[in-house]
């Protein structure tokens, strides 16, 4: 039987209801339910447990850190196909339907023009820091 006690991880039993246990188990279910509550009921949390857990800065760290751990193997994913999903839209460039090319087209200058601004957006932001190291505001 699961108590309120249980659940806020404050068991005395050695193994069980393990405080941090819980709540890796309620961040694997913050990151994968689709709201507050089906979290708590996947992670077999009360829903007033969970919210204030998410209150609590360390939790947040954790939680904020996992989800950059989901983000950062995503964008790993995207990386690795980068290479096919331009060979497909090369081929689309050279297909027999116009409404294809054109698509193909528009997303080439699209993303050529959007990595053109955001290489000089580094390069400008690169410089400020450059500035502010040589004036002494290193913080």
């Amino acid at each position: 039987m699961t108590t309120e006690a249980t659940r806020n991880g404050d068991s005395g039993s050695p193994g069980h209801g393990d405080k941090s246990r819980l709540r890796e188990k309620a961040i694997a279910a913050l990151l994968s339910a689709p709201t507050l509550a089906q979290a708590a009921k996947k992670a077999g949390l009360s829903k007033a447990t969970l919210y204030r857990w998410m209150q609590d800065p360390e939790f947040k760290g954790a939680l904020r850190a996992a989800r950059r751990g989901v983000v950062d193997a995503t964008i790993g994913r995207l990386q690795a196909v980068t290479t096919e999903a331009v060979t497909a839209l090369h081929k689309a460039l050279t297909c027999n339907a116009p409404t294809v090319q054109v698509s193909a087209a528009r997303a080439i200058l699209e993303f050529s023009f959007r990595s053109v601004e955001l290489m000089d957006l580094e390069e400008r932001l690169s410089a400020l820091e450059q500035r502010v190291i040589e004036k002494g505001g290193d913080s």
